[in-house]
């Protein structure tokens, strides 16, 4: 079968349209029962109804879970954003010694179990007195977003033309200089996309949050996660629902951003 045959290439959309069906199959499944009336998660629905995130709303519970989600993830996020961009900036350096055993321990978090850095975390926070405290969870969570900030960030700044930031310090300019005027305006995008995905993690972190955290400090999908072990209850479909839509808005601002700085990169030349 020739490459650029029409059957050939049939069977490409084919396979692709069924492996994006079974990417967002879950997805499309769990969020129309968000607005289901019964108290079951079940399809029929019976009726379309609000009545679930009136329950997130008025419920102490939820709305405590929901308020510590956004203090955690943001706390996570700043911390992660500037220690990621910072390691991503001294990996670069050509004359860093044993820059790849560094970008390795850097990168460990992505790929060491939950558990087990749930518990070691557990054992150093009770010396340590943060256990069970707003400072360590944040801490906690702040160690798993770091990865994917380095990432990111390393992925924008190899597309960086060293000779602009040469050309600057050659005229006078000081490395604060370039780190400010050149370096970060050309990093952004990716920078801002590391915190999008610190954001969405921190989110989505249970396991961690269950060894470090105290009562006060449940989290949204740690409040989840409880709920589907006592009474699985349609308001967990209601808060995956907004958890979907926030992580979709702040997705699609970071690719708005990207989409600019191209805009702007492609310009540059013509001015």
């Amino acid at each position: 079968m020739a490459a650029n045959s029409p059957v050939f290439r049939a069977a490409q959309i084919a396979f692709g349209a069924a492996v994006v069906f079974f990417l967002v199959a879950p997805i499309i499944a769990i969020l129309p029962l968000a607005f289901n009336s019964s108290v079951f998660l079940n399809y029929p629905m019976e009726s379309v109804s609000s009545r679930w995130f009136v329950e997130l709303q008025t419920s102490e519970t939820w709305r405590r879970s929901i308020l510590n989600s956004l203090i955690i993830g943001t706390g996570a996020t700043a911390l992660a954003t500037v220690i990621g961009t910072l390691a991503a900036l001294g990996l670069r350096e050509a004359r860093l010694p044993f820059a790849n055993l560094l970008r390795v321990v850097f990168l460990l978090p992505m790929v060491v179990p939950a558990v087990v850095l749930g518990v070691g975390m557990q054992i150093l926070y009770t010396r340590l007195g943060l256990a069970s405290t707003y400072l360590g969870v944040i801490v906690a969570h702040a160690v798993l977003c770091v990865p994917f900030v380095i990432v990111s960030v390393s992925a924008s700044l190899g597309g960086i033309d060293g000779s602009i930031e040469r050309a600057a310090s050659s005229l006078g300019a000081s490395p604060a200089t370039v780190f400010r005027r050149i370096t970060l305006p050309l990093a952004l995008p990716g920078v801002v996309s590391g915190a999008v995905f610190a954001f969405a993690t921190s989110l989505d972190e249970v396991v961690i949050t269950l060894f470090v955290a105290g009562p006060n400090q449940r989290t949204l999908a740690r409040q989840m996660f409880a709920s589907i072990r006592e009474n699985v209850s349609p308001t967990i479909a209601a808060a995956a629902f907004l958890l979907i839509i926030g992580t979709l808005c702040l997705a699609g601002l970071a690719g708005l951003l990207r989409w600019r700085q191209s805009r702007l990169a492609k310009a540059a030349p013509d001015a």
